[in-house]
């Protein structure tokens, strides 16, 4: 624990500090250019500041659960609810900040943890450190601010990997089932799981086996254990995925093929041209996805994949950026491929800029986050 309080904790404060830096006056920047040009109706948005799009969600049903909430507030998985309220009972009933502690919070560990990660798998310390500042500048990371479930989501994908990697599976159990509580794309965990559960099972020893399986099957526990619950109170198993595959959110599913043809007709003519804009990132994610195969173990290589395909196949690509981002091996693989000193920095100026200007937007409603 020393050692990361030390080293760790202290090479992500920095980025971290930044980040919260950025994207709160990203939030004043644009109350105040409101104000000045403006036109009603007035973006919800920028009344909500760090609660707004989805945090607005999980701060309620942190305060109030799902029933008052409504169903729609379903398709938001249960844990970072739960720590908000927890936490909000130490703060004497100050659910709303104690999301935003738990927010916060798990951005700052996760930063940490994915240095130690870094440098575990390249012994570059340079590596390590740009993967904490890539992971709190991130243009994507606006959403690590806010009262989001992706800093906690990030945070125990990256303890599944160290649990993985290390061969102590009890800690990629733990994470692994808490990760599928914590966001239904917790569950593609499963595939690095089955990768790193492979490797030594014909010399491993029953126990061994007996926790590989554990860690193989600990997100769909968690995933599982939500939809359970929502099907006794609720009478439909299915419907957090239902609701998130609604016209107005994912839209359903779409070969990743034709779903990028139509994003590149989008880009050139369409009358969608922001949503042809998530093309572009979709090439600098492949390009990445790319270099992870020959700097990183596969099991990076497959999650990845895995998440690049399934962010594809959605009718609707709003927010494609920040579900890739919160694949962290996307990360790691930007942390390897700027490693001349002039690349780094140009990189930090861009990713800095991108998470003023994603900000920016999230708060005047223009896109979400």
């Amino acid at each position: 624990m020393s050692s990361f309080v030390r080293r760790d904790l202290r090479v992500a404060a920095l980025p971290w500090l930044l980040g919260r830096v950025l994207v709160v006056g990203a939030l004043a920047f644009s109350r105040d250019i409101y104000d000045k040009v403006g036109a009603p109706p007035r973006p919800a948005a920028l009344g909500q500041g760090l609660f707004a799009w989805d945090a607005a969600f999980y701060r309620d049903i942190a305060e109030h659960g799902y029933r008052a909430v409504g169903e729609a507030s379903l398709r938001f998985f249960p844990l970072v609810p739960m720590l908000a309220r927890g936490v909000g009972w130490v703060l004497f009933g100050h659910t709303a900040a104690a999301l935003l502690v738990v927010a916060n919070g798990s951005a700052l560990v996760f930063g940490a943890l994915l240095h130690r990660l870094a440098l575990r798998e390249t012994g570059d310390a340079g590596v390590a450190r740009r993967a904490a500042w890539f992971a709190a500048l991130f243009p994507a990371a606006a959403v690590l601010v806010l009262g989001y479930a992706e800093a906690t989501a990030m945070m125990l994908g990256v303890i599944v990997f160290l649990g993985l990697r290390s061969r102590r599976f009890g800690w990629a159990i733990v994470g692994g089932f808490l990760a599928g509580l914590c966001r239904p794309v917790g569950v593609l965990l499963v595939i690095p799981a089955a990768i790193e559960a492979g490797r030594g099972w014909r010399t491993a020893s029953a126990r061994s086996r007996i926790e590989r399986i554990g860690a193989v099957v600990a997100p769909v526990a968690g995933a599982v254990a939500y939809l359970a619950w929502v099907g006794a109170e609720f009478g439909d198993f299915w419907k957090p995925i239902s609701l998130q595959n609604r016209a107005t959110l994912r839209g359903g599913f779409q070969d990743p093929f034709s779903r990028t043809v139509d994003a590149v007709g989008d880009l050139f003519g369409g009358d969608r041209f922001g949503s042809g804009l998530h093309v572009v990132w979709a090439a600098i994610f492949v390009v990445l996805l790319v270099l992870m195969v020959r700097r990183l173990p596969s099991s990076y290589t497959w999650y990845a994949a895995a998440t690049l395909v399934l962010g594809l196949s959605a009718k609707n690509l709003d927010s494609f950026e920040r579900y890739c981002m919160s694949t962290f091996p996307f990360v790691l693989a930007l942390a390897l491929v700027t490693d001349r000193e002039e690349v780094e920095w140009s990189a930090y100026v861009l990713a800095a800029a991108g998470l003023v200007g994603y900000a920016t937007l999230a708060f005047l409603g223009i896109s979400g986050p």
